[in-house]
């Protein structure tokens, strides 16, 4: 028992040990994000390397969510007469849940997992350590322009995933079911609150943005310099990532919509 014991104790204390270097990386980086601003030509770049070319699976993702939300709401609320309300339940269900969630999935998946490897792979060369040799700072000239700019690029592809989406239900909706256009808009813009709904989906794609990308980059950052701890800290990163956006998105849920 005694056994057992210490090594539940050892397990807990190493994982408080990580918590407690995360916490210390995420308040270094807020530090050092004053002077990645100052120089946005850095955060510029990460835009584009972590948004415009997450762009077409987004798109498609978003296209895809949207037939299938316009087939089973229709199919859904024909059994009680409702069917014209089928733009309302996809618009609800993209800029509440679906779009930031999915996105916040698909982006890990894509750009969590490209920040992994890109700076377990600049550890593993030694060429952070090189940065320090040089006076130059990791955190600030590398980390935090990526963590700025995932935290940027993050919102704007959940408002692309839910727009598509909400183009893709219509094209559901109105040319093959047969619902009448004038009936999906104006259900649509009668039921959909831009700070209720909109507001709290935007929300929640920021904290999904700092949440992904933060858990890259300290993944990415404290990996063995090895191909092996590389691809480990990649798949954590799926993982982890993934994990706390469906557990963010509960308590954020039931801290926005409740009554």
């Amino acid at each position: 028992m005694i056994a057992v014991a210490s090594q539940i104790g050892r397990a807990l204390r190493l994982k408080l040990v990580d918590i407690g270097a995360g916490a210390r990386l995420f308040a270094q980086l807020l530090a050092r994000s004053g002077s990645s601003f100052l120089r946005f030509g850095l955060v510029r770049e990460q835009v584009f390397f972590l948004g415009n070319r997450s762009l077409s699976i987004i798109g498609v993702s978003g296209l895809f969510v949207g037939f299938v939300l316009a087939l089973q709401g229709y199919y859904t609320l024909q059994r009680y007469g409702s069917a014209e309300a089928v733009g309302l339940l996809v618009a609800l269900s993209l800029v509440r849940e679906l779009g930031p969630v999915v996105t916040a999935l698909l982006f890990a998946g894509r750009a969590g997992t490209s920040l992994t490897a890109e700076i377990g792979l600049m550890k593993a060369g030694e060429q952070l350590t090189a940065m320090e040799m040089m006076a130059v700072d990791p955190l600030k000239r590398v980390l935090a322009p990526r963590f700025w700019g995932g935290f940027i690029a993050m919102p704007l592809l959940a408002a692309v995933f839910s727009a598509v989406g909400v183009l893709g239900g219509w094209l559901v909706a109105v040319p093959l079911l047969g619902i009448d256009a004038g009936s999906f808009w104006s259900q649509m813009q009668g039921g959909v609150d831009v700070w209720a709904d909109v507001g709290n989906g935007v929300i929640k794609s920021l904290v999904f943005g700092v949440t992904v990308t933060f858990v890259a980059l300290l993944q990415g950052y404290s990996c063995k310099p090895t191909p092996e701890g590389v691809s480990q800290a990649t798949t954590r990163t799926v993982v982890l990532s993934s994990l706390a956006v469906l557990a963010l998105d509960f308590v954020l849920t039931a801290m926005m919509f409740s009554i």
